[in-house]
């Protein structure tokens, strides 16, 4: 894939000397002498944070402070946007230092989250709020949606709990987890149980990822299953 394929994604051309330095970690800066991607980031993050808290507003009139700002927190925070980063392939296209790249950094929750902060920042230096708030909504609307479904504690396993004892299971969700890949590419899947039965499996770089991903596809099947 391209650097034309990637702006294709991310649904706004963004010029080649701006899109580099998004793309830029500070590991690579330090080996070749260049500016980083971290002052972007900076700007990115109040965006993002800006156009998100905005979009709560408008979307759920009803809310209270609480779960707007949980609602908020949860669709900007790193985990959901690591998942944006991939489903972008943003990690082919990110600029390492020989050591980042070599211990698994293209996959990296705290990088690529930072580097989406970055591409908002380029995409609204280059063409202001208006542009960046139809990018910026696109890719949050599904995390803001997803925080909608869950509970005070923004947590699919404790949303799953709730749900299942309210069908009268006992115990919690448990999970089986499993490892493969070297060292600094190490992928875990994990899968999830219950009475007795399996709810769902997820993989992710770390157990932690892979069981809430695995969390999160169990806590979508009961409640399909049980029309909450």
């Amino acid at each position: 894939m391209s650097y034309h394929e990637l702006v294709e994604r991310w649904g706004v051309n963004i010029k080649r000397p701006l899109l580099r330095l998004a793309l830029t970690h500070r590991s690579f800066a330090f080996e070749h002498d260049e500016p980083h991607n971290e002052r972007l980031e900076f700007l990115g993050d109040s965006v993002l944070g800006f156009i998100a808290a905005d979009k709560v507003f408008r979307e759920f009139p009803d809310s209270r402070e609480g779960d707007m700002s949980r609602m908020k927190t949860f669709a900007v925070s790193e985990k959901a946007l690591a998942s944006i980063a991939r489903e972008l392939d943003l990690g082919r296209f990110l600029r390492l230092g020989r050591g980042e790249d070599l211990s698994g950094g293209r996959d990296k929750d705290s990088i690529l989250s930072d580097t989406v902060e970055a591409l908002i920042a380029a995409t609204y230096l280059e063409h202001g709020l208006e542009v960046t708030r139809k990018i910026v909504e696109r890719l949050v609307a599904p995390k803001i949606d997803d925080a909608s479904l869950l509970g005070p504690n923004l947590d699919w396993q404790t949303s799953f709990e709730e749900v299942a004892h309210g069908r009268g299971m006992a115990g919690s969700l448990q999970f089986e987890v499993t490892s493969e890949g070297p060292d600094h590419q190490r992928v875990y899947t994990a899968v999830a149980s219950m009475g007795g039965r399996l709810w769902g499996e997820g993989k992710g770089t770390s157990k932690k990822t892979a069981r809430q991903a695995a969390a999160q596809v169990a806590y979508r099947k009961i409640t399909s299953e049980s029309g909450d």
